[in-house]
């Protein structure tokens, strides 16, 4: 696979890439800032379009499909920069990532009745388990644009993409700009969602079963 980057078409970005993820691993991408590793994730989930090569998931061929196409495949990915609703609170942050596995449309979400009203207490039921599992049930009320840099990095800014239960997360550096204790903090948090928790949370899907299938991206060896 080889992209280029758009401002400057004669600097290649990534050039004969190649990279299997199978199911039950964990792959780590490492090297240094310009080394091309955000393109790789943006390429596999559909914000490049490389010039040459092709990606396939899962036997079919996904090299130029729209990233919200993906997502419902089941490709998710993270964002180096914090992406969350600042005057929202953490609980409804957490609320708005499960929009996708939402079966309601407008009207009935308006009126709030019948299966509408009983697929928001559903979900909010795994909202709460969500909350628990990350301990930030403090902060659950609490308006995110108002929370440290750190609350918001570990508690919520990687958690969006992974809770409506894909079968791939792409995770962008999600220990940038975090202190030791933090960045040990989310390794573990990453590690938990890989292996699930089985029992634990027996009704909430991505907790119970896990994300079998991770890309991290890291340039700190120490992380």
């Amino acid at each position: 696979m080889k992209a280029f980057r758009s401002d400057l078409a004669a600097v290649s970005a990534l050039s004969d890439v190649s990279l299997d993820i199978g199911h039950n691993e964990m792959v780590a991408v490492i090297g240094p800032n310009g080394a091309g590793k955000t393109a790789l994730l943006n390429c596999i989930s559909g914000f490049y379009k490389p010039q040459s090569g092709d990606i396939f998931y899962e036997g079919t061929r996904i090299t130029r499909m729209r990233p919200d196409k993906l997502a419902k495949l089941g490709i998710a990915r993270t964002f180096q920069n914090i992406e969350l609703y600042t005057g929202l609170s953490t609980q409804d942050n957490i609320m708005a990532s499960r929009h996708v596995l939402m079966k309601q449309n407008f009207v009935t979400g308006a009126l709030y009745l019948g299966w509408a009203q009983k697929e928001e207490i559903q979900h909010r039921r795994i909202v709460e388990e969500i909350i628990d599992f990350l301990e930030i049930a403090p902060i659950r009320k609490k308006i995110v644009g108002l929370l440290p840099y750190g609350l918001r990095k570990k508690g919520l800014s990687w958690q969006g993409r992974w809770l409506w239960e894909p079968k791939v997360l792409l995770l962008d550096e999600p220990m940038a700009g975090m202190n030791l204790e933090e960045k040990e903090d989310i390794a573990r948090f990453i590690i938990d969602v890989f292996e699930g928790q089985g029992s634990t949370y027996a009704d909430t899907p991505v907790l119970r079963d896990g994300i079998r299938s991770i890309v991290l991206v890291e340039h700190d060896m120490g992380s």
